[in-house]
């Protein structure tokens, strides 16, 4: 075989010839293969009020992201699209409109975006004004080249770009909740008829305990927050989580979810996490930026998703914040996703007393999570770190 034979074996073996041939020589030409660096399973995983609340619609947050996502809207769109039904729906207190307000019940709202295709990130947090934060994250994101803008300011760039700007968020609902927060807290101001007569210590953690036993503040929304992840079937990774925050929290409070590799992190060539639960404790280990790395190494997402418990787990170490065998008195729930579309979410403790109730499950103590593949949506349980639940040796 000589040279020219040898070229030309391998140009038909690799089809380069009909591409080679020249326009005028009659050949039909096959349309170009669409090559993909690789495949996935499209998935979307989110909290799980992100397979509950519909706001009056027929679809929840990971159906409408699903949805969008296959249908070829880019991923974080899509994602947001979701999100925007968990924000908008005065049901749940736990973000956007209606969402629990600060200690002067104001509603302050935080929420970040990231997207893996773009490499690009936008946020903002103690945002007042705009029911749908994570849609003004994602103009930070594309409009501006800052990864974050935070109370006026992010409500003034909200206002040029056209939201709408509420004087205030509260709901009937989160309203009644903060007044009778006050009147428990702050019995000298907000006064009931009956504390006239008496005069008692306050004690806020008995206080909340009654809050939620009462249904005035339910359980899960004390620290709720909507986390949502997506890859699609080309592989392409975005997330978005958005909240109010914690309730009753310090004007100006910020959590972990506007903060890039903590409430959110994302690299498109390896996987995405997020998070609900305790803010701080995952502010201080910076635990989604931690999964991600432990994906690229080649972790499963829920081993990843385990590192980061334990390591909240060992830097947990004030005692107000533990309980009395020394484990963490608080939970904290990771989400993780990786560019093959392997999922899981992993929470500190998987049963929690305060998390009944999701989609109308009542199976035992189980922390929820919420997934929509081609099979439909689902509300699963979590896997857990600590055995047992969160009340537990408490």
């Amino acid at each position: 075989m000589n040279p020219r034979q040898s070229r030309r074996a391998f140009m038909k073996s690799t089809g380069l010839v009909a591409a080679a041939a020249p326009l005028g020589s009659g050949a039909v030409l096959a349309a170009p293969a669409v090559v993909r660096s690789r495949t996935s399973r499209p998935v979307v995983i989110a909290s799980a009020n992100g397979n509950f609340h519909k706001n009056g619609g027929s679809k929840t947050c990971v159906e409408l992201a699903f949805e969008r996502m296959v249908g070829g809207t880019d991923i974080l769109e899509a994602l947001i699209a979701g999100v925007n039904l968990v924000e908008l729906d005065p049901e749940d207190t736990s973000v956007g409109y209606g969402g629990l307000p600060n200690a002067e019940g104001v509603v302050q709202l935080d929420s970040c975006c990231m997207h893996g295709p773009k490499k690009r990130a936008g946020g903002v947090a103690a945002l007042e004004g705009v029911r749908t934060p994570s849609r003004v994250a994602h103009a930070v994101m594309e409009q501006t080249d800052h990864h974050l803008l935070v109370g006026k300011g992010a409500q003034d760039f909200a206002r040029h770009l056209g939201f709408a700007i509420e004087a205030d968020l509260n709901t009937e609902r989160s309203r009644k909740a903060w007044l009778e927060w006050k009147r428990q807290t702050d019995p000298k101001h907000y006064l009931r008829p009956e504390d006239r007569k008496t005069s008692a210590q306050v004690d806020h953690q008995r206080i909340l305990r009654q809050l939620i036993a009462d249904g005035v503040i339910p359980p899960r929304h004390y620290w709720g927050t909507i986390h949502c992840n997506g890859v699609n079937a080309a592989g392409e990774i975005a997330g978005v989580t958005t909240t109010s925050g914690l309730a009753w929290k310090i004007p100006g409070r910020v959590g972990d979810s506007p903060i890039l590799g903590a409430g959110l992190y994302v690299d498109g060539a390896i996987g995405a996490a997020g998070s609900t639960g305790r803010g701080e404790a995952n502010l201080y280990n910076l635990s989604s930026h931690l999964i991600v790395e432990s994906m690229r190494q080649g972790r499963h997402p829920k081993d990843a998703c385990l590192e980061a418990l334990r390591r909240i787990r060992a830097n947990t170490i004030e005692r107000r914040l533990r309980k009395p065998n020394g484990d963490p008195n608080f939970n904290v729930t990771f989400y993780a996703i990786n560019a093959k579309g392997e999922h899981a979410a992993v929470a500190m403790y998987a049963e929690d007393d305060n998390d009944r109730g999701w989609a109308g499950q009542t199976d035992g103590r189980r922390v929820r999570y919420a997934l929509c593949t081609e099979d439909g949506p689902a509300t699963l349980p979590c896997e857990g770190l600590i055995p047992g639940a969160l009340q537990d040796n408490a």
